[in-house]
């Protein structure tokens, strides 16, 4: 007994546990938000407004809360101050029924929800190159906390119906909170300063984050922006596509669960083989197989094909968020980490807020045939991948998960 708390009272462990709850509401949301709009009257372009104004509020908030949170004493602070108010928004889904009430309400939601990701992602890659140890196998936690909300809370859908979702949705935000009081310290003592491989034998400091925004650098972060952005309207119109299409309900809880499993195998395995990867070549990588993914979905495949391509979650998401937030921590300064994961951030949300109008108004017209959206997106990501190698090819591909 004694070792396994041990063990547990790592900070290792204790980041585990904590990513094992940040995406349990999205997961929740990403089964039952569609079909309970639905039931509500909303049809497929309001919904894809209610999912859109969030991003907008992200695109201020992100860079803005990561710098206060690399102005904090630690990283831990923001965290748990943030987790504890999207444990309280979402209170109000129960007093409201129609669209404008559930379109400002749930953008008050979804942005608190939205902020957790980025810091402790942030705070545990920079724990983790500091001690050594193995960020994927921390972050993967998160992935499989994702699968229990969609396959296993997602699974309750067939048993309780669409109208527990508000419920479901605030239980798991008041766990994560709780659980928020656990987390470790994750910066490094002052004089231990831990910085970005480019920058070792310079002396703590604040850098400012413009600095780093060359061309090149933000080419591979627009690239995973565009492809996530496809990702993030499987969250938003996935189950309600495949409902619509005809796919048993009891497939569907499954279908966005097993996405997540890929993911997660991928980040445990990804010690054994990611040196050999350069992080420029994962977000490549997964440009190329949200190009495939997406567009074989725009044929309204079988419910044995949707199995396939949503393993290839694990690529087009999994893979390339390894690549972005290593290729970010590999280049910029410890001073801005939340910061700088913030940009990427507020690159993601805005190109999903753009997609998620835009492909609501394809799916009112065209049905899943609006995936071909994204074939475009991910095209145009694959471009911006290799104008960037171009432009500053990696440095040395033998070293773990460099440029």
């Amino acid at each position: 007994m004694s070792s396994v708390l041990s063990r547990f009272d790592t900070p290792e462990a204790r980041a585990s546990l904590y990513q094992f709850t940040v995406y349990l509401p999205g997961a929740v949301a990403s089964v039952f938000l569609g079909i309970w709009l639905s039931l509500h009257g909303i049809p497929a372009d309001q919904i894809g407004l209610i999912n859109a104004l969030p991003m907008l509020g992200l695109l201020l908030l992100n860079m803005i809360i990561g710098r206060i949170a690399d102005r904090a004493d630690d990283w831990r602070t923001a965290i748990i101050a943030i987790s504890l108010v999207s444990a309280v928004a979402p209170l109000g889904l129960y007093f409201i029924s129609e669209f404008w009430g559930i379109l400002l309400v749930w953008a008050l939601v979804a942005m608190s929800n939205g902020l957790v990701p980025p810091i402790i992602d942030a705070a545990t890659v920079r724990m983790t190159k500091r001690n050594g140890t193995d960020f994927g196998a921390v972050r993967a936690w998160a992935t499989i906390g994702y699968v229990v909300g969609a396959a296993g809370i997602g699974g309750l859908l067939t048993v309780v119906g669409p109208g527990s979702f508000v419920t479901l949705y605030v239980a798991m935000t008041v766990l994560r909170a709780v659980i928020g009081f656990l987390l470790p310290r994750f910066r490094a003592p002052v004089q231990e300063a831990t910085l970005a491989n480019v920058q070792q034998g310079t002396p703590m400091q604040r850098v400012k984050l413009r600095d780093s925004l060359k061309p090149w650098f933000v080419l591979p972060l627009v690239a995973f922006s565009l492809v996530n952005a496809s990702n993030a309207v499987m969250g938003s119109f996935g189950a309600l596509l495949w409902h619509q299409q005809g796919i048993p309900d009891h497939f569907l809880g499954p279908l966005l669960g097993i996405a997540a499993v890929g993911e997660a195998a991928l980040m445990f395995a990804w010690r054994r083989f990611g040196g050999r990867v350069t992080a420029r070549n994962m977000i490549l990588v997964a440009c190329m197989a949200g190009l495939f993914r997406f567009t074989v979905l725009a044929f309204s495949p079988p419910v044995e094909a949707l199995f396939f391509l949503q393993l290839l979650h694990a690529f087009s998401f999994g893979m390339g968020y390894f690549g972005v937030v290593h290729f970010i921590a590999n280049w910029t300064h410890e001073s801005n980490a939340a910061e700088a994961q913030g940009f990427a951030n507020m690159l993601n949300q805005g190109a999903a807020m753009i997609m998620l109008v835009t492909f609501g108004w394809l799916v009112e017209w065209f049905g899943s045939s609006a995936f071909f959206a994204s074939t475009v997106t991910c095209s145009i990501g694959i471009a911006c991948v290799l104008i960037s190698l171009r432009m500053r090819p990696p440095k040395d591909a033998t070293r773990p998960v460099v440029s």
